[in-house]
């Protein structure tokens, strides 16, 4: 198992408080720093100071980290050019040293694109633009030095381009995820590295990993070539008030947090993690830390969560 940590700044958070989770992250051994792709608070909160934008945020943390990987769960596809997405991914890279990876979904949140005037179409046709933008990064990013790469699609047309920025990377780790029956397993099928389901139980993420590999198979990919992952809001305690005040801290209720996320003591979240990859054959864990003050949250499974599992 590997673990990253994942966190929710539009929620509120400046790009000094990511950067101390994100160097936290780091001291204490975790895979990867992530964050999401938003611009609009969720639920009650205010979202003070503001939003700040994704990948300004790991193009910063690129230069002031030095190991782990950096990334977004996910880009919304209706928020970026194409185009401009791939310099902005690739120029991260650059700056990283090669550590940047691309989670990128069609969109769903309709009130952040209605407060910063960014359109939001159907699904359908958010599904047909997240299909392009994925056709056209792949596509520049194999593109070879000196070639030229053009497309055209319902929604984009690229002509003549040179592909430029290169990434440090071949190309940049693709990150596809949800729950979607079918067009999700054949847009992971396609174009993903690794292929994410968030905040379902063990069941349910069995059975889209299975349609995933299903997906893999129909088109002659060797399902092993994907990682599988999950992401589930962590709740570590050393006892039960701990768990509660933890809880408690980002407006949630401690019997739903413990019914519903990777949540107890640790070597209660250590038999959870268990079931978890047994159930699902997960082998990556996106841990959703929401109180980005929290800094003991973040070592406290580092130390006896993950020392536990080697």
């Amino acid at each position: 198992m590997d673990f990253r940590i994942f966190t929710e700044p539009q929620q509120g958070a400046s790009y000094s408080e990511l950067l101390r989770v994100a160097r936290a992250t780091q001291d204490a051994g975790y895979d990867a720093f992530f964050r999401s792709d938003h611009f609009l608070a969720m639920g009650d909160g205010t979202g003070l100071p503001g939003p700040t934008d994704a990948w300004v945020t790991l193009a910063a943390l690129g230069r002031e980290t030095e190991r782990i990987r950096l990334g977004t769960l996910v880009t919304s596809a209706t928020f970026r050019l194409p185009g401009p997405l791939a310099v902005a991914v690739a120029q991260a890279d650059e700056m990283s040293g090669g550590r940047i990876e691309l989670g990128i979904g069609a969109g769903w949140f309709e009130a952040e694109h209605a407060a910063l005037g960014i359109p939001f179409p159907p699904l359908g046709q958010r599904f047909e633009i997240l299909t392009e933008q994925l056709e056209i990064l792949t596509g520049l990013w194999a593109t070879p030095q000196g070639g030229r790469f053009d497309h055209r699609g319902t929604h984009y047309t690229i002509t003549d381009s040179p592909a430029l920025p290169r990434p440090v990377q071949d190309a940049p780790p693709v990150v596809v995820g949800g729950k979607g029956k079918r067009r999700t397993p054949a847009l992971a099928a396609r174009f993903a590295s690794e292929f994410n389901v968030p905040f379902q139980e063990p069941d349910a993420v069995a059975a889209q990993f299975g349609r995933v590999r299903d997906a893999c198979r129909a088109i002659g990919r060797d399902p092993a070539e994907l990682t599988y992952s999950v992401a589930q809001m962590l709740c570590l305690g050393r006892d039960d008030a701990e768990i509660a005040h933890r809880a408690a801290a980002v407006g949630r209720d401690v019997a739903e947090v413990r019914a519903n996320c990777l949540a107890g003591t640790p070597d209660e979240v250590v038999d959870q993690l268990g079931r978890w990859s047994e159930r699902t054959g997960a082998t990556r864990f996106y841990l959703q830390i929401l109180d980005l003050s929290d800094l003991d949250h973040v070592e406290q499974f580092a130390t006896s969560v993950m020392g536990q599992l080697g």
